[in-house]
């Protein structure tokens, strides 16, 4: 038995399922009516999450929320390690760790993570892989890889289309195979978006930014909100550019705001001189780079909140197309917001990830500007903990 399994599973603990529960039916309350105006009867879930964190609070001597809509302000108004609940892991979440944005009203991304953690896969979370799933599949029967490169980056780069954007898509040829994926993963643009009847995008993510009751704009990226108010980009006038679409909430979430980071890597360790290819061998990872002397790098770029989530999910870069060394990235503003994420995440990561490295996006480039320069040491490495660093791809260090 390892050290790791000796250690208390802290995914089993009694609140922490009471918190994937509540989390889970706040998912569900937004996805039905929204959190400012859902009404009678409740989704099953939020009664649920309801009577159980009721008969916590009562345990604990601490008062229970009235209701629904009370546990719902919990939710926005007060951190997880506030909540009264004893047996909370002191070191689990972050001071500010909310289930609700309490500007924007919305679930948080933690929520979303917690939700999927806790139930196998939340309905968004579903969706944005069998989305991913079609496209694959649609893209191989047609032996084009190609057309599923153009496919993804349209998600990342495109996430608002006007009427002419929407023209303009319907006719490049690369993304013929996925056609039908595009015309249902493209929805009407809700009309709370706008104001004065003008959509605003978000200059650093693209997305579409929400009008706050005074006068302000939200957006719904982490890393955006963290970097300060969102720069006004795209202003785009309903009477001018007729019907707006955007991509569904879970693909802006999980294959967008993820895949900007992407992108943004790609065209960092180009401007070193680097071979990059994006999502090779039909998305095995996200980045294969070459270095000059033909060695290899495979990447996977993560962007979750909660560190022992994401090494809960770690495992090994696939195999294929083939590498010298594999290591995951997150964006370096997670570390920022919680210093302890890198240990955490390898603290909670399974042996199955066999010694995986996570990164920040810095550490990365850094590690290849070192090796560019001829260092061969542990710092212009990203291979996983466990594993022999070799000098040259010609003493066989690949993996098959």
């Amino acid at each position: 038995m390892s050290d790791q399994q000796l250690v208390p599973d802290w995914l089993s603990n009694p609140d922490v399922v009471l918190l994937r529960d509540v989390a889970t039916s706040i998912v569900h309350l937004a996805g039905v009516d929204g959190l400012d105006s859902f009404t009678l009867p409740y989704p099953a879930s939020a009664q649920r999450a309801l009577n159980a964190l009721v008969l916590q609070c009562l345990r604990n001597g601490a008062r229970p929320p009235a209701g629904v809509p009370e546990m719902v302000r919990w939710a926005r108004a007060r951190p997880l390690g506030s909540w009264p609940l004893d047996q909370l892991p002191t070191d689990l979440f972050g001071a500010g760790d909310r289930l609700i944005d309490k500007e924007s009203r919305e679930p948080a991304q933690l929520c979303h993570e917690l939700a999927v953690e806790g139930h196998g896969s939340s309905t968004g979370r579903q969706y944005d892989r069998l989305v991913i799933q079609e496209a694959l599949q649609a893209c191989r029967a047609m032996s084009s890889p190609e057309s599923y490169t153009a496919f993804r980056r349209l998600l990342v780069t495109r996430p608002v289309l006007t009427e002419e954007d929407w023209r303009e898509v319907s006719t490049d040829l690369s993304l013929d195979p996925v056609r039908f994926l595009i015309e249902e993963i493209y929805a009407p643009v809700p009309l709370g978006h706008r104001r004065d009847g003008t959509y605003l995008c978000c200059h650093r993510c693209l997305t579409l930014l929400t009008p706050l009751y005074d006068k302000d704009w939200w957006c719904e990226r982490d890393q955006c909100r963290y970097r300060g108010p969102a720069p006004h980009g795209r202003k785009l006038a309903a009477s001018e550019v007729g019907d707006v679409r955007q991509l569904r909430k879970p693909l802006r979430q999980f294959v967008t705001g993820p895949g900007q980071a992407e992108t943004t890597l790609e065209a960092e360790l180009r401007s070193m001189g680097l071979a990059v290819e994006m999502w090779p061998g039909f998305d095995a990872y996200d980045l294969r780079i070459t270095f000059p002397d033909g060695w290899v790098w495979a990447v996977d770029v993560k962007d979750w909140a909660h560190p022992g989530l994401l090494g809960r999910s770690a495992t090994t870069v696939r195999g294929e197309p083939p590498y010298d060394e594999a290591c995951w990235v997150v964006p370096r503003f997670r570390v920022r917001m919680r210093r302890d994420y890198l240990d955490i995440f390898a603290r909670e990561r399974g042996d199955r990830a066999s010694g995986l490295r996570l990164l920040t996006d810095d550490q990365l480039r850094r590690a290849a500007r070192l090796r560019l320069r001829g260092e061969r040491g542990p710092n212009a490495s990203i291979a996983p903990t466990d594993s022999p660093r070799t000098t040259s791809p010609k003493n066989g260090a690949r993996h098959a």
